[in-house]
């Protein structure tokens, strides 16, 4: 996956950007992830990798197992939503954090692999997450692709 990519000093704040990737934006009190991809998988990935950089640090961090979540078809915010509370679900839950994601369209879903590690490995760099917002989330296709707009409470 892109690592977190900027935004350039020209026009639309697209050119110049990798074909995937993500980036935090000022909001007060949470966090603000914006992610594209080229498929709605794609993105989907990023924003989960968008999250996770918000609070851990894992570059140079190797996975310790790969968790496979079946994801049940519905519309495109349900599906940010879910795969993002299977983030904070592992992080609570299992005290793992994905270091790697890879997401595929099934005939029923999406299936996503997490490859992660245990919250120890990681230098926590922020503060953990505790829920997705629904307030002005966004998941669509866009003229380079896909793109999602998320808050995330910390």
């Amino acid at each position: 996956m892109a690592d977190d990519t900027q935004d350039d000093a020209q026009g639309d704040g697209r050119a110049g950007r990798q074909a995937s990737g993500h980036r935090t934006v000022p909001h007060t009190a949470d966090v603000r992830i914006e992610a594209w991809g080229v498929s709605r998988e794609q993105c989907l990935a990023e924003a989960v990798l968008g999250m996770v950089g918000c609070f851990a640090d894992v570059s140079g961090v190797r996975p310790t197992a790969v968790r496979q979540v079946e994801l049940a078809e519905a519309d495109d915010d349900d599906l940010l939503i879910a795969s993002l509370d299977e983030v904070i679900f592992r992080l609570e839950v299992h005290g793992e954090v994905p270091v790697d994601v890879e997401a595929e369209p099934t005939d029923g879903g999406l299936d996503v692999r997490l490859a992660v590690t245990d919250v120890a490995a990681v230098r926590i760099i922020g503060a953990m997450p505790k829920a997705v917002s629904w307030s002005d989330l966004r998941l669509a296709p866009d003229p380079y692709g896909w793109s999602c707009a998320v808050t995330v409470d910390v």
